[in-house]
């Protein structure tokens, strides 16, 4: 038995976030429904809505993208009515996911956004996923909202950098840090530790004292 094409666009987007390990935005789905002539725009986000409502899947919005993933209610009602989505389209899904699941799963994995502070400067935020996974999250504070916007345009391109950077800023072995000690002579005397030229020494007047 088909089902209704209202529940068919809404168990097509189910099968679909279930057959990949990262979230899809609302412009893949749409890519997909729209190139292929199953349904309109409005039809497509009114499925979603319903989804979305009935809490089968959930959304994120970043940096004006939305991103939906399968909740475990989702995957239940997909198990239960799935085998109401005749196996033509099926096969179409399966081979659009195919044919784009690396672009797609690129274009997810990079996150970017920004808000606006409660001191009034604005927190840019960008991660890079893979799959369902975080490898690098970071949040810098910037003090107008064109700065955010630019982090947040430039992270894609310049994100492996930053991570290569930062991999290899923190795996250079262990700190050498200086020791301040106190030396021990034969006598078993403390002795302090040697004064450096320029360094500031106890006594010694600092400028704001002057």
């Amino acid at each position: 038995m088909l089902a209704e094409p209202m529940t068919l666009y809404k168990l097509m987007n189910l099968y679909m976030l279930k057959q990949v390990n990262f979230p899809l935005t609302n412009a893949q789905l749409s890519s997909f429904f729209l190139d292929r002539d199953y349904t309109s725009y409005f039809t497509l986000q009114q499925a979603l809505n319903d989804l979305l409502d009935a809490g089968l899947i959930r959304q994120e919005t970043v940096h004006n993208s939305t991103r939906y993933e399968i909740t475990p209610e989702g995957e239940d009602t997909l198990d239960f009515f799935g085998k109401t989505i005749s196996p033509a389209i099926v096969e179409d899904m399966n081979e659009y996911l195919k044919e784009n699941k690396f672009r797609m799963r690129d274009e997810a994995g990079f996150i970017s956004d920004f808000y606006k502070s409660t001191n009034q400067d604005y927190t840019v935020h960008c991660e890079v996923r893979e799959g369902k996974n975080v490898l690098i999250s970071l949040d810098v504070s910037v003090p107008d909202k064109e700065q955010a916007e630019s982090m947040c345009n430039h992270w894609k391109g310049k994100s492996q950098e930053i991570y290569s950077f930062i991999m290899k800023s923190l795996n250079r072995g262990p700190v050498q840090e200086e020791s301040h000690v106190s030396n021990t002579d034969k006598t078993g005397a403390c002795t302090p530790p040697r004064s450096h030229p320029g360094r500031f020494q106890p006594g010694q007047k600092a400028v704001s004292d002057i």
